[in-house]
């Protein structure tokens, strides 16, 4: 009996050894939302564990309103990196609070210091033994008169690029990506991916909503899946992590 209950003590700890853990650290496009059985508003970090086996944990510490600045300043970063072990994964993405001058506690500048601050992301990481994957931000919707698609990041995007492949770093540009499926959608259907609801048409917005830089559960869902395609092209061990149905 006792052996019994040690041999089953023994493949518990070794499976829960075996975890993967995935963190995510960046801003309110990518954040858990509160109250999601009332609140529309997703982040797509908070639908990426749908695709995942059981064997890997999404612990997903991104906060509304962060930059890399911030992040740190706060310790955010310091609570991730003290229980960081080898073989975790940390999906870094900011960029939208970066760029806010006007707020000196978010602000960096693109090339000094926004850079710097994400180099000390991936160098840390991997003092752990642990691996980064860095993103761009996904774009705002802002369509002009003309039905184009406009961008609003300036410089974060290519620096968040070149800090990737000076570090080696596995890059995702969700930039990228998530200007093509804001364009598949148009100036008028892409409002699905975000939160738009006239006066009374959602309780949690009775005064209504036009937002065009977060999420809907559709949009966070569409991007989830296309940072799931882009694990698989990266040829990232992650992608033996995938529930079987997700892995082709």
């Amino acid at each position: 009996m006792k052996y019994s209950f040690f041999l089953f003590l023994f493949i518990s700890l070794n499976c829960f050894a075996q975890k993967t853990t995935i963190y995510g650290i960046g801003d309110s496009t990518m954040a858990n939302k509160i109250k999601p059985e009332e609140n529309p508003e997703r982040g797509w970090m908070q639908m990426i564990s749908q695709f995942f086996s059981a064997d890997v944990v999404i612990d997903n510490r991104a906060v509304n309103g962060r930059s890399t600045r911030s992040f740190i300043n706060e310790k955010k970063w310091d609570s991730v990196y003290k229980v960081l072990k080898p073989g975790d994964y940390v999906f870094i993405q900011f960029g939208h609070n970066d760029q806010k001058n006007a707020d000196s506690a978010r602000y960096t500048n693109p090339h000094t210091s926004y850079r710097y601050n994400l180099i000390r992301f991936v160098k840390e990481t991997r003092e752990k033994g642990a691996i980064p994957i860095l993103f761009s931000s996904i774009v705002r919707r802002n369509f002009n008169e003309q039905g184009v698609l406009i961008g609003t990041h300036g410089d974060y995007p290519l620096e968040t690029r070149l800090v990737a492949q000076q570090y080696k770093v596995p890059f995702i540009d969700l930039e990228y990506f998530t200007e093509q499926l804001e364009e598949s959608y148009g100036p008028e259907k892409s409002k699905e991916l975000h939160l738009h609801f006239k006066v009374g048409e959602h309780p949690y917005y009775p005064k209504g909503k036009e937002d065009n830089t977060h999420l809907s559960v559709k949009g966070a869902t569409a991007i989830a899946k296309l940072v799931i395609d882009q694990i698989r092209l990266l040829e990232s061990p992650l992608v033996k992590k995938l529930k079987k149905g997700n892995r082709k």
